[in-house]
């Protein structure tokens, strides 16, 4: 199919009124989409090619600037308060100049603070597995856009699981990069030290295409990596606890298959994990900085910000400066450390969330919220902190719920990564 029919598919089915299309996204770039998938049709028509995403069909989050827009981070109190950007962020321009077509922008979770995925200023998008449960967050609408074929390619951030956790919950792929390699600036913060941007799609391939563009590098061949010997370790203890029914038997199966295609399992013990424990029980590194980003937004109109969200940046005002230090200092050790760790490990697999996406109703009390939040987090956002690359590879349904396998890998190995999530995808899919 050409640019322009491709385009047209996935505005229809953002304009599906039994869809989710007005939920999943917040702003519609029908013109300029329209234009750019029409570029797209011309060069292939001449011969021509930007790269292997001219004319793909890609949405990008509500947290990245658009040239003449306000940037809301799914807040309608930025969006009442905030000044037009300047000029697109950088891997909004890099898109561009691939060629892709940018059709929308997609719905989050206020200020990406949550990986439940509910927005009350502008509604939450269903699950494309039951529109009765959470999308997953806080790339919400970028998820449930893919997975609903309103476009092919969905740009999220990634602070403590952003892409990774909605793309297990909606059964796609979703890529947190190395956080150095992928340019922020543009982008609204949560947590500079740990903000990620990364996509996600219904391949492995398609991820690791747009990640190259919005990383500046040539695209990678992803040539078939031999599983034979492939040295994969399973992360024990806190990364296996409270699995719920499906967690649990389609996390072994997978195992299973793994092994029995020559994968060298190992079980992992992770004491590194308690010691970032250790230094979460201060407050975090990252509830310290989102207090910082929002703080004056905090004081002066509190009652504008979503409840969920308030309540957390409101909890980080306890976290003293000495703290933050020494928190930032110490993580600092501990990333070296847990590299050091991995080192003689390929990859490193645990289910993306211990649970399936819990249902919509099941996170309408604050206190239920809360927990359920901390729960669906508790395995993505460890490999922010030790700032490493990882991705979640959907697993067989065999008509469940959706869930997800995160492999993970030292900082700088992102290459290696997509090549083993690769074969280990092809695998999977049988």
């Amino acid at each position: 199919m050409s640019a322009c029919e491709r385009l047209e598919a996935a505005l229809a089915r953002i304009d599906d009124p039994k869809g989710e299309g007005t939920r999943a996204c917040l702003t519609v770039y029908r013109e300029g989409a329209k234009a750019a998938a029409e570029a797209a049709d011309a060069r292939a028509r001449a011969g021509i090619s930007l790269g292997a995403l001219d004319g793909a069909i890609v949405s990008i989050k509500d947290l990245f600037d658009v040239a003449g827009e306000v940037t809301r981070a799914g807040s309608k109190l930025v969006a009442e308060e905030g000044k037009p950007a300047a000029e697109d962020a950088p891997i909004v321009r890099r898109l561009r100049s691939a060629g892709c077509v940018i059709v929308a922008k997609t719905n989050m979770t206020e200020f990406a603070y949550s990986g439940v995925g509910a927005n009350p200023h502008f509604g939450t998008p269903g699950n494309p597995a039951d529109r009765a449960r959470i999308p997953g967050g806080s790339s919400s609408g970028g998820a449930v856009a893919c997975a609903d074929g309103m476009c092919e390619i969905a740009i999220g951030s990634d602070t403590g699981g952003s892409t990774r956790l909605p793309a297990a919950l909606c059964g796609i792929v979703g890529w947190k990069p190395s956080r150095q390699r992928v340019p922020t600036h543009g982008v609204f913060p949560l947590s500079w030290s740990l903000d990620s941007i990364g996509p996600m799609a219904r391949s492995v391939a398609e991820c690791a295409l747009a990640d190259a563009i919005m990383a500046g590098e040539a695209p990678p061949a992803l040539e078939q990596a031999p599983l034979t010997n492939l040295r994969v370790g399973v992360a024990q203890g806190a990364p296996l606890d409270r699995l719920d029914d499906t967690v649990a038997k389609s996390f072994p199966a997978a195992l299973d298959r793994l092994e029995k295609a020559g994968v060298r399992l190992s079980q992992e013990k992770l004491p590194l994990l308690d010691d970032m424990a250790a230094v979460n029980a201060k407050g975090g590194v990252l509830p310290a900085e989102a207090l910082a980003v929002h703080r004056d937004r905090l004081a002066r109109r509190g009652d504008a910000i979503d409840p969920n969200i308030r309540a957390r940046l409101e909890r980080a005002a306890s976290i003293g400066a000495a703290d933050y230090i020494d928190m930032t200092r110490t993580r600092a050790a501990l990333i070296r450390a847990m590299d050091a760790r991995l080192a003689d490990l390929d990859v490193l697999a645990m289910p993306t969330t211990p649970v399936v996406a819990p249902l919509l109703s099941e996170v309408a009390q604050a206190d239920e919220f809360t927990r359920r939040n901390a729960l669906l987090l508790r395995n993505t956002t460890m490999w922010n902190f030790f700032d490493c690359c990882a991705i979640s590879l959907p697993l067989p349904r065999e008509g469940g719920l959706p869930t997800g396998l995160m492999l993970v890998a030292r900082n700088g190995h992102d290459r290696r990564l997509f090549r083993i999530a690769a074969v280990v995808e092809r695998l999977l899919a049988g």
